[in-house]
């Protein structure tokens, strides 16, 4: 889509002479003989870029309308970039230009390639400035939509661990089953970060197809390939000085991996379809759930590049070694789905605590988000009061095989090391020594494990 740009000179043979060089360069050109006129047109029309003749009517050489309408543009809080134009090339008006917002400054009379190249320029500053903003809304967003929510011992630990690493620049590999939340932990590492000002900038890797690996992360010039009809941006362009996220980092193409590798060594790359060497300054945060020690020894992910990848390596523990998060997450996202559907106020009922402890959770906290967020719709919403989520409105899955054939309901190694203790010093009345021998385990094993459930005997 061609780029529009409104050219404002009180000369016609100026205004005719900049729109016959643009339309040739597929620009779109409307003109207007004053700021005056230029300022209603902004009010009529999208438009790209603003070429700003200074001087008209007053004088010849102060500049005092197009400074004027330089700093009505900014008490309107307008964007659009401008481009100072004047016969009269004189630094101090160049300086006042620049100081009321003009993103550069071109002298009468001009040099066609010089002139399109500010303009390329312009446009191509705004374009990014765009993207940044479309971030930072995204962050601001994310931010206030927080669900990291750790009472447990094991996520208390690790929040530890993220402000005292957060402060350095260490590349960081998040690791845990899919669903444990390394996104928001990845976005948590960087606003507790010296960067958090600047844009923190998420790519899945798994959904860049190889062919696009280079474009998608270095960025390319136009025509570089067939369907590079303009310049684009890398997303390492994007996140300089700031924090760049790779999920689903094992997923790089082995191809494309040394190339990967020489941006983390160097910090330097290049877009496609340039030989210009770029450098860069990022805080690199990675995450996966894959095996990466099976995926070296199958050839399939170098070593090298996994060595650069985790300087610092922090696992997300699941759901179900968490138990003690359940709830508290469970209650923020009944509020969060009730408010999302206009539901009024929701609690849980007391019976599906035990129901949501003795779940496994799969899926982690993302399974979790799901189920209430079910629930919250199948939810019985009395005329007055506060609804109520009952069992039945999780509809949660159990194993029924697993069940039939052990007696126990699917849960985590620790719940049914604990059932198991109970249930054996059940049948024994007590006693420690034929409870140890009935689940064929030490006295010394047994005391050890009532020790840790806190366990009372007779």
């Amino acid at each position: 889509m061609s780029k529009t740009i409104l050219v404002v000179d009180d000369k016609a043979d100026v205004r005719l002479s900049v729109s016959f060089l643009l339309s040739n360069h597929n620009y779109q050109v409307i003109e207007a003989e004053s700021p005056i006129m230029a300022m209603a047109m902004l009010e009529q029309q999208a438009i790209d870029l603003i070429l700003l003749d200074m001087n008209y009517s007053c004088d010849t050489t102060s500049g005092e309308e197009g400074l004027r309408f330089l700093a009505q543009r900014l008490n309107k809080k307008i964007t659009i970039p401008v481009i100072a134009m004047t016969a009269w090339a004189s630094v101090e008006l160049a300086v006042q230009a620049m100081q009321q917002g003009a993103g550069d400054f071109i002298a009468k009379p001009w040099d066609n390639q010089r002139l399109l190249q500010v303009v390329k320029q312009q446009l191509r500053m705004q374009g990014l400035e765009q993207q940044n903003n479309s971030l930072r809304q995204l962050n601001a967003q994310l931010q206030a939509d927080d669900e990291l929510l750790w009472v447990s011992p094991k996520m208390q630990q690790l929040y530890k661990k993220i402000e005292r690493i957060a402060q350095t620049d260490a590349t960081i590999l998040l690791t845990g089953e899919n669903g444990t939340g390394k996104s928001c932990i990845a976005q948590m590492i960087h606003r507790l970060s010296t960067r958090d000002q600047q844009n923190f900038v998420t790519v899945n890797m798994g959904a860049i197809p190889e062919n696009l690996f280079e474009s998608e992360m270095f960025g390319h010039k136009k025509g570089a390939f067939t369907d590079a009809k303009e310049t684009r941006a890398g997303r390492f362009e994007m996140a300089q000085q700031g924090t760049l996220f790779l999920d689903e980092v094992a997923t790089i193409p082995l191809s494309q991996q040394a190339k990967m590798l020489r941006v983390l060594e160097s910090n330097e790359y290049e877009m496609v379809g340039s030989s210009v060497t770029q450098k860069t300054n990022v805080r690199l945060i990675s995450a996966s759930n894959a095996n990466f020690d099976q995926m070296q020894q199958q050839g399939l992910f170098r070593q090298d590049l996994y060595y650069r990848l985790n300087t610092i390596e922090l696992h997300i523990p699941p759901l179900r070694e968490r138990s003690e998060d359940i709830m508290v997450l469970a209650q923020h996202f009944v509020n969060k789905h009730a408010q999302k559907y206009q539901m009024g106020e929701l609690t849980l009922c007391s019976s599906v605590n035990d129901v949501l402890c003795d779940y496994p959770w799969p899926g982690n906290i993302r399974e979790l988000s799901h189920v209430i967020e079910r629930a919250v719709l199948m939810a019985d919403m009395p005329g007055s009061g506060p609804g109520v989520i009952s069992r039945d409105d999780l509809q949660l899955k159990q194993n029924k095989t697993t069940e039939q054939a052990s007696g126990l309901t699917l849960m985590t190694l620790e719940s049914a090391e604990r059932q198991l203790l109970q249930m054996a010093l059940k049948q024994t009345n007590g006693q420690v020594n034929e409870a140890a021998g009935l689940l064929a385990i030490s006295q010394s094993a047994i005391y050890r494990r009532l020790e840790k459930f806190d366990i009372k005997t007779r």
